[in-house]
């Protein structure tokens, strides 16, 4: 069977599924029963100075369903912990004796004051944490007092505060990104810079959720007046991977550990972050939707999968897909793909129909010998995978890569052996040609 235990910048845990900082951790009674549940670690809602904040007494959160009410999108406005510094410090030590197995990180915000941040990295030492991160991503709230993602946006911040943090704890740091800047890379060079031993993103991102039709204020309101927060759920996973993929590919992050957060609600999830980089992942929305209980699925789904593919162990999966993420410009322009349907699960619905031809590429019929029927017109089909998208039935529709040699319809050419990318095709009036050796240089070989 799978071993699922995980190492994370030194933090032991039984499995690599974490609860994010968030409502789920802010109190002992629930993280007593995320780990009754099974959860490898977690960590613990934000903690800041004293007095603490005020959270709104009205809506906190907002939500984007599907058709059928399914949460992929979901709104925050609550800050970090209301509760004063001490009563989470205590808890937190009860917690740690109790289950000294699993992991325990400490989320930490403080004004970019190194006194400040050297007091409370003391008194979290003594509650026998395994870890600290530091939310540089809170979006709403804290920024506007000088903290979380107004620090996360400014990397001279990061690697300054990081600094201070390991040299006044002996803890593992991990550095906690906002996804609300324009490139990801330079927050996780700068906590590099700092020292730190980890980054965990994405923090949730700016959003506001929508408008009450009937009242044309912003919905939710507290009031009548709202504020954006932060949006998190399956819908920003997309966004998160990316982000996650960035700094494991970056030549000056490489290697550093990552902890991936961001709609991560079953162990398919899991497994896209891991291999793209993610030595653990966090989870808060769905454990918000579906209660704690969602783990033991990930567990199961984890090990079955790993011995189906014959892992031992997490870390052989971690980031193992790495290498086959690519600038476009590196892409092969000579690789041709075709859709195909299938004539015997196909329903007769028309949505690839409808969508290739009036936004695509005119590429499927929808007659054949006067009766209703969608084929794939090889002359006409770009492969971009439309059609697939669109169809309701799995595997209908699927892609077929043209070998090499075989003539592609629509440019009467046949495939080539030789790859060509983007920085040297003919078409690019930028590419780099070829270099000329000189004389001397063959005089030399």
């Amino acid at each position: 069977m799978a071993n699922l235990e995980t190492t994370f910048a030194g933090v032991k845990s039984p499995n690599p599924f974490w609860l994010a900082s968030a409502p789920p951790t802010d109190k002992a009674y629930n993280v007593n029963r995320a780990f009754e549940a099974g959860w490898g670690g977690v960590v613990w809602k934000t903690l800041g100075e004293d007095p603490p904040v005020v959270n709104v007494n009205g809506p906190r959160y907002a939500t984007l369903w599907s058709q059928d009410r399914r949460v992929i999108g979901f709104n925050n406005i609550e800050l970090i912990s209301d509760r004063p510094l001490q009563t989470n410090l205590d808890e937190i030590a009860r917690v740690k004796r109790d289950f000294p197995d699993r992991a325990m990180v400490v989320s930490l915000m403080v004004p970019v004051n190194e006194a400040s941040w050297k007091a409370i990295l003391e008194r979290v030492a003594d509650t026998g944490a395994d870890g600290v991160e530091l939310n540089f991503g809170c979006p709403h709230g804290m920024s506007e007092r000088g903290m979380g993602a107004a620090v996360g946006q400014v990397p001279e911040y990061i690697q300054m505060v990081t600094e201070w943090c390991k040299q006044y704890s002996k803890l593992p740091v991990i550095v906690k990104l906002t996804p609300n800047i324009t490139d990801i890379r330079k927050p996780a060079q700068a906590a590099k810079r700092g020292g730190a031993d980890a980054v965990s993103l994405i923090n949730t991102i700016n959003s506001i959720m929508g408008v009450d039709p009937y009242t044309l204020t912003m919905s939710p309101s507290t009031g009548g007046k709202g504020s954006h927060g932060g949006y998190c759920g399956p819908a920003v996973k997309p966004i998160a991977l990316n982000m996650v993929a960035e700094i494991a590919r970056d030549p000056l992050t490489a290697g550093l550990p990552i902890s991936g957060i961001g709609g991560i609600g079953n162990w398919r999830d899991a497994l896209d972050f891991i291999a793209l980089g993610s030595g653990t992942v966090q989870v808060c929305t769905a454990a918000m939707v579906y209660g704690f209980k969602i783990v033991q699925e990930m567990e199961s789904g984890l090990s079955n999968y790993m011995d189906e593919m014959g892992f031992k162990s997490v870390s052989e999966i971690v980031g193992r897909a790495v290498p086959t993420v690519s600038d476009w410009r590196y892409l092969n322009l000579n690789h041709v793909s075709k859709a195909v349907i299938n004539q015997d699960s196909c329903i007769q619905c028309g949505r690839c129909h409808i969508a290739c031809e009036d936004t695509s590429h005119q590429a499927i019929t929808f007659m054949k010998d006067g009766k209703r029927h969608f084929e794939v017109k090889e002359d006409e089909c770009v492969g971009c995978n439309l059609c697939v998208t669109v169809c309701p039935v799995p595997n209908t529709i699927t892609m077929r890569d043209v070998p090499v040699g075989e003539v592609d319809q629509r440019t009467g050419k046949p495939v080539s052996a030789t790859p060509v990318n983007w920085t040297a095709h003919p078409n690019n009036p930028m590419r780099r040609a070829p270099r000329v050796r000189q004389p001397q240089e063959i005089l030399h070989e």
